[in-house]
């Protein structure tokens, strides 16, 4: 079974990696935790290092259970959920676990919902945690 975990270092992405930990013993589970930035203009050298600083965090979290995991940045131009989905069909993920927040609808059309667009686009199951 493969896992994917979206993960930003927020807290909510951190209770996914707490529910990604419970999910991969029991299934005996690979764990793939996933990162994504935009690229171009709007990605600085400092996010880089901090994404990449977050999923060593995440990878040793995993690796104190000795469960197998890879952590991935992505910087593909695609959107967080778009990238999201398309790793997840490129690695014939099982499940998705992704946190979520709380926005307001004007938030939402503002900004996006990387959640929204992965359970409705993504062609495994996806489990959001708060």
């Amino acid at each position: 079974m493969n896992i994917v975990i979206g993960y930003d270092g927020t807290n909510e992405s951190r209770n996914a990696l707490n529910l990604a930990k419970f999910h991969a013993k029991a299934f005996n589970a690979k764990a793939f935790i996933v990162a994504s930035l935009m690229g171009g203009k709007e990605t600085l050298p400092s996010d880089i290092e901090t994404f990449e600083h977050d999923l060593e965090y995440a990878q040793k979290f995993f690796e104190a259970e000795s469960i197998p995991c890879e952590k991935h940045l992505l910087i593909r131009g695609m959107s967080p959920g778009e990238d999201l989905v398309q790793f997840a069909e490129d690695n014939r993920a099982d499940e998705i676990i992704i946190g979520v927040r709380r926005r307001s609808k004007v938030g939402k059309l503002l900004f996006g919902s990387t959640a929204q667009y992965v359970i409705l686009n993504s062609l495994c199951p996806v489990v959001t945690v708060r």
